[in-house]
């Protein structure tokens, strides 16, 4: 039986959707461990892996960001990062492309040591590393170990185009569109990250494997085998790098029925005696922190859909936001999204990977506020495939808003139900069968 360890950086955004591949490659008959920050040891346990202590980032969130304990620097650098989603698309990328270096490539040395103190103490056959990682590629690389690669969020994370830049959306939404000026800008920041990090990895290659070669671009760098991407195959994605094989998982999303629990269930049946339908709020682990678009998102509901009712994921935000609970809205600070999506008509949400991904499983069609990261090329391609609308936060009118989840709630769901099927068709059980096959 092969060996395998997947690494989870501490974001319970990357590492949950990993945690649901590791337990299809144990359906599927490799044995794996399951490598994170202590915290995370539950998803191991229900994805029925073993566990391995592992830390390969200072920066960390457990599933509210604000409320996860934080190193000075990493606490800063969130607090910055939420000011700017305040000011418009490209401050919000300016801000993450500065923060860059801090956030996806801190302490390689101490990375490395440590996989290879691992790989002694649990050595495997092949590691499964999420993209983001550059110091645990960059260490697997210099260590000449066999590992996949784990794509978690757009596929255009992976840059391949002479033109395409790491941190610069290959696709905007039409509610999003930066000034030329703006852009230049942008790209600028994201050229200047590109140098750097080029020069990162040469260094160190060269310092600690200098038998191994030096990619030509780090951001493009990845498994020369296979490669996962949490995403649905659509026809109109940039083109990926050449070398791997590709590996649409379409969804990971738990393929057994969820279940809400009691609570939910009851709270569900609760909001359908006041609305007919039903729709879900949630604008992720970080921008939950983001109360006012929140709250005008819930009050423009509430007036356009007297029909409706919401179920409002506030995070840190939650007690600050009680006072819209009643007998249409419920605020809890996190919701069990995935096993929701099965009860509610539609979703509110930031454009994160696994938000997009999950609504197209449940065949939700949703409303789009992307704020930074992906989110804008999600946004795009959410628009493009009929599966979603797309508003800009950064200018959002609470009536605006309720317009538009009007809109999902009565229109034809053709393009989104074809869509969802397809997504379906994949999932994380075709993807673990496949990638066992390209590392065999």
């Amino acid at each position: 039986m092969p060996r395998v360890t997947v690494i989870a950086p501490p974001f319970h955004s990357h590492a949950a959707p990993l945690s649901v591949l590791a337990a299809g490659l144990r359906v599927a008959g490799v044995e794996v461990t399951f490598a994170c920050a202590e915290e995370f040891a539950l998803l191991a346990e229900t994805a029925g892996v073993g566990f391995a202590q592992l830390t390969v980032s200072r920066n960390a969130n457990t599933g509210i960001a604000r409320r996860t304990r934080q190193a000075g620097e990493e606490s800063k650098r969130l607090e910055e990062f939420l000011e700017a989603t305040r000011a418009g698309a490209v401050p919000a990328l300016l801000v993450q492309a500065r923060h860059r270096a801090a956030d996806m490539l801190a302490e390689p040395e101490r990375v490395l040591a440590q996989l290879r103190a691992l790989h002694a103490r649990r050595p495997a056959d092949w590691y499964v590393v999420d993209q983001l990682s550059y110091a645990v590629t960059l260490a697997l690389h210099c260590l000449d170990l066999p590992y996949a690669t784990f794509c978690p969020g757009h596929p255009s994370y992976l840059p391949a185009a002479p033109d395409a830049l790491f941190g610069v959306p290959y696709a905007w939404p039409q509610a999003v569109r930066p000034s030329a000026a703006d852009l230049q800008t942008l790209r600028g920041k994201a050229r200047a990250n590109e140098r750097s990090f080029n020069a990162l990895f040469s260094r160190f290659i060269a310092r600690h494997a200098p038998h191994r070669p030096v990619p030509s671009r780090a951001f493009a760098h990845c498994s020369p085998r296979a490669v996962v991407l949490n995403y649905p195959q659509l026809d109109w994605l940039p083109p990926r790098p050449e070398g791997p094989a590709y590996v649409f998982s379409g969804h990971l999303t738990p393929t057994d029925t969820l279940d809400a629990g009691p609570f939910w269930n009851s709270e569900v049946r609760r909001l359908r005696q006041t609305g007919e339908r039903l729709v879900l709020v949630a604008l992720g682990t970080f921008l939950s922190a983001r109360r006012d678009v929140l709250e005008s998102v819930t009050r423009g509901i509430l007036v356009e859909r007297p029909d409706t009712s919401v179920i409002l994921a506030a995070g840190d935000q939650a007690n600050a936001l009680a006072g819209l609970a009643g007998p249409r809205v419920g605020v809890a600070a996190t919701v069990p999204q995935q096993a929701l999506l099965s009860q509610v008509d539609a979703m509110v949400h930031h454009g994160g990977n696994n938000s997009f991904t999950e609504c197209l499983a449940a065949g939700v069609p949703a409303l789009l506020l992307p704020f930074s990261s992906d989110q804008f090329s999600v946004a795009h391609d959410a628009e493009r495939s009929g599966s979603g609308l797309c508003l800009d936060p950064y200018r959002l009118e609470a009536n605006k808003a309720g317009q538009a989840v009007s809109t999902l709630l009565d229109a034809p769901r053709h393009a989104l139900n074809t869509l969802s099927a397809h997504v379906r068709e994949q999932g994380p059980t075709r993807a673990a069968r496949a990638l066992i096959e390209l590392m065999r």
